[in-house]
Parts: C-alpha cells; sequence; structure tokens
C-alpha cells in the first residue's frame, strides 16, 4: 500500500496568510538594517556593557546581575492585549529611558486614531499564547 496522501497542517493557521495580516514585500526579506540603525545598535550595547562594568566595580559584582534580573522581570510584565496598551514604566524607569524624548513622544499616536478598527480581545490572547500567528491588533480600516 502507498503512503497517505494527507495533506500536513499547522494548528493555528498558515504562516504567510495574505489575506489575513496582508501582503509581505520580497525586499523586507533581503535587505538588512540600515547601517546607521546597526551602528546605533552596537553603540547602545557597548553602553551598556560598559555601565555594568563600571558598576560591577563600584558597587561589587552582584549589582549588575540583580539589574538584569530586575531588567528581566520588568519586560516581561504585560497587560492582557485590549484597549489599554501596556506602557512597560518600570523597564522605561529601570533602564533610563524615561529621560529620552523620541519619535513617539513627538507624534501623536496612531492608536488614538478614529479609523482604528477595534481589537479582537481573543484573537490577540491567542498570539500571546502562541496558538495564532500574525499581529495581535489590527491596523488601520
Amino acid at each position: 500500500m502507498e503512503g497517505s496522501k494527507a495533506i500536513s497542517h499547522e494548528i493555528g493557521g498558515i504562516e504567510k496568510d495574505a489575506l489575513r495580516f496582508g501582503l509581505s514585500g520580497v525586499k523586507s526579506e533581503f535587505v538588512g538594517d540600515h547601517p546607521l540603525q546597526s551602528a546605533l545598535k552596537s553603540t547602545r550595547i557597548t553602553q551598556e556593557q560598559m555601565k555594568s562594568k563600571i558598576l560591577a566595580s563600584t558597587y561589587g559584582s552582584a549589582f549588575p546581575l540583580k539589574m538584569d534580573l530586575d531588567k528581566q522581570i520588568f519586560s516581561r510584565f504585560q497587560r492582557p492585549p485590549g484597549a489599554l496598551p501596556s506602557s512597560m514604566l518600570g523597564l522605561e524607569a529601570l533602564t533610563g529611558s524615561l529621560d529620552e524624548f523620541g519619535f513617539e513622544d513627538y507624534h501623536p499616536d496612531p492608536h488614538d486614531s478614529e479609523t482604528l478598527l477595534p481589537i479582537d480581545m481573543h484573537h490577540g490572547m491567542e498570539v500571546h499564547l502562541g496558538l495564532s500567528r500574525g499581529p495581535a491588533c489590527h491596523s488601520f480600516i
């Protein structure tokens, strides 16, 4: 007898569902980050390493480990998907990013727009738990 001719599929949907999540660009799959983005990322990593070395020499070797543990704890704390996004205030206070004035502080949040579709709470939790793929919230109308 020949083997069964069943089509295998993943539970939770197809990986590239164009009807649900839109078309993906070919360029985004091949082109990496902009050179300035990679330079900025490497600079931030170097600054964090230097800061941890300074803290270790000043306060002892356990202090940077405690800071890394606190950062891991604060980065996992989030609200469930819904009307209010998670602000990550504890992580921002720990890393010192509260003092930075970024792009999102100057321009209005697109989630405050009137053309935003309402969030599907069930789909958001499925994405959060790994049962479904794709963005947790839909885009604009």
